[in-house]
């Protein structure tokens, strides 16, 4: 008999075997022309990571952020074209001071500082310098120059010794490291590709940026800025490595909370507000668990299990607070923490469309809003821009109950506004199947005493309430198709152009081969060569980034 582990052996022999015959008959990726390089700000999420990152998760960080616009429905994409006010740039002085001071303190420089000076009291520029060049390679994702690094040497030199402190001289200069463009801007630098002629490619510094923000959001780690500097990310096999690594770990829970919480447009929980009166269940406890319920139920079922996408519409499985069980109006978890929740069969709710996050956010204060809801469906999980309603719109008869009982019969009015008509007739047959849900999400069958109709349609297919919604939305190839296309720009810091059209259809057939596995949709766009070919341009067009004297980011020829 053949022994378990041979057994075992011919096995895995196999299933590699398949596993090449498979992706060889596999749709194959096209060559593309590249895009152009971005410039971005760091968000705020990647600024807490990187220093907890690098100085670790006791130093605090106290202060206010500003949010980029959105492009192309992602604040990371809208982060290429922010810039930094003269108020905002003070504000990050103050943190960079804030952080270099709690370094600093003797509880902690000791496991911070990893060499000694010769005199606590006395500056000395070989100390300095070491401290100054291993932390200034992880904040600005790439070694200093020399140039760069004399700098900072003599900058931390000189207030050493101007305040009699060596500590004191390193706190100054790590503080003005922390408001530098270097550290506040992701700037990528290219190079030819010998692969592709007359192509460029990201420098293999640059795609470890480029690839630690995808799947960590975050600054790269040790390990991967040594294999960018050992050329090891210039070969498929190096990548391939790197990236095997990054999924594998933990840290890559932080990178897809922190997509969907772009995706969802999770940054406006911070402005979230309800009528305590009418919703006496809402609280500032509630606006952060709606939140957090939801980036649980999407990890566990794209990360921890590695499942479909398409059934973030449908599945019944999530995660319960007891803040959230009094929402929902369901029996308490005696547990303090999140405890696993699934909904019944024949419960209302299936899906993320259909928890509170969804429903309360697009919501008014005071009411449910079906425009707004079938609005968010479209451009949320279909990607298609809705226009916004012109300013002269008459609100009165939509929102007095005493002309009709139901939000349906109160919409009849704006549909049958020529004006408003076109837009209402795309997004109000979605909103208002999720009309038993009120403006916090709870669950209601009635609307002033009326029977609430949930009958749907989207695009010509009908379909009931919130679990019919998700259905559609499961079967639809337009919800694919755009969340293909949200991380792909996500991964680019560009919104998808006209010479992207072939890779994404690639990509899509991709997903689908395999069995629309969010991670695998990861690795697909991290490993290809779109990821970090760029459209050549001539050198003296390579970006810069510098401030201006107001303080404003530009981007200098």
């Amino acid at each position: 008999m053949i022994g378990v582990s041979l057994r075992k052996y011919l096995r895995a022999g196999l299933a590699g075997v398949v596993a090449v015959a498979l992706s060889s008959c596999g749709p194959k990726e096209p060559a593309v022309s590249g895009g152009s390089t971005v410039v971005r700000q760091i968000t705020e999420a990647q600024y807490r990571n990187i220093i907890r990152d690098v100085f670790g998760s006791s130093v605090t960080i106290i202060g206010r952020f500003d949010a980029p616009g959105r492009e192309a429905g992602l604040l990371a994409v809208g982060a290429s074209k922010a810039d930094i006010a003269p108020a905002t740039l003070e504000r990050y002085d103050n943190l960079g001071r804030s952080i270099a001071s709690q370094v600093m303190e003797e509880k902690r420089r000791a496991n911070l500082v990893s060499c000694t000076p010769k005199a606590p009291k006395e500056a000395d520029d070989a100390c300095a310098r070491d401290f100054l060049g291993k932390v200034g390679r992880m904040l600005y994702r790439r070694p200093l120059t020399s140039a760069e690094l004399d700098l900072e040497t003599r900058i931390a030199t000189e207030a050493a010794k101007a305040r009699g402190d060596f500590y004191a001289g390193l706190e100054f200069a790590l503080a003005g490291m922390l408001v530098t463009p270097q550290f506040l801007f992701i700037a990528e630098a290219t190079e030819a590709d010998p692969d592709h002629a007359g192509l460029q490619r990201l420098t293999g510094l640059s795609k470890a940026s480029r690839l630690s923000f995808l799947l960590w959001n975050t600054a790269p780690d040790e390990e991967l800025l040594a294999a960018a500097e050992k050329g090891d990310l210039n070969t498929k096999r190096g990548m391939e490595r790197q990236i095997d690594r990054m999924l594998d770990s933990p840290a890559v829970e932080a990178g897809v909370r922190n997509f969907f919480s772009d995706m969802l447009g999770f940054d406006a929980v911070e402005q979230l507000a309800k009528d305590t009166i009418i919703y006496p269940a809402y609280s500032s406890t509630v606006a952060n668990d709606l939140k957090e319920q939801t980036l649980r139920t999407l990890v566990d079922l794209l990360v921890t299990k590695d499942g479909d996408y398409r059934d973030i519409f449908t599945s019944r499985k999530t995660f319960m607070s007891r803040q959230l069980a009094m929402v929902n109006r369901i029996s308490a978890p005696t547990e303090t923490t999140w405890v696993p929740y699934e909904f019944a069969e024949n419960d209302p709710r299936s899906g993320i469309q259909t928890q509170v996050s969804f429903l309360a956010l697009h919501s008014h204060p005071g009411m449910s809003s079906p425009t707004l809801r079938g609005k968010a469906v479209r451009e949320i999980f279909l990607c298609q821009a809705v226009p916004p309603p012109p300013g002269d719109v008459n609100f009165d008869n939509f929102n007095n109950a005493a002309v009709a009982k139901t939000a349906r019969e109160r919409l009849t009015v704006h549909r049958t506004n020529p004006t408003c008509a076109g837009c209402h007739k795309v997004v109000d047959p979605i909103g208002l199947t999720l009309e038993n849900f009120d403006g916090m999400g709870q669950f209601r069958t009635t609307e002033n005493g009326v029977p609430i109709d949930v009958s749907g349609d989207l695009d010509g297919q009908p379909f009931e309430g919130g679990v019919g919604l998700g259905k559609v939305l499961h079967d639809s190839p337009a919800a694919t198709s755009c969340v293909i296309n949200r991380v792909y720009a996500y991964a680019t810091g560009r919104a998808a152009g006209r010479g992207d059209v072939a890779f994404i259809d690639y990509l899509e057939k991709r997903f689908a081969a395999d069995g629309f596995r969010f991670k695998s949709l990861l690795r697909t766009i991290a490993e290809s060569d779109a990821f970090s070919t760029v459209a050549a341009k001539p050198a003296s067009q390579s970006n810069k980034v510098a401030f201006d004297a107001s303080g404003h980011k530009e981007l200098q020829p």
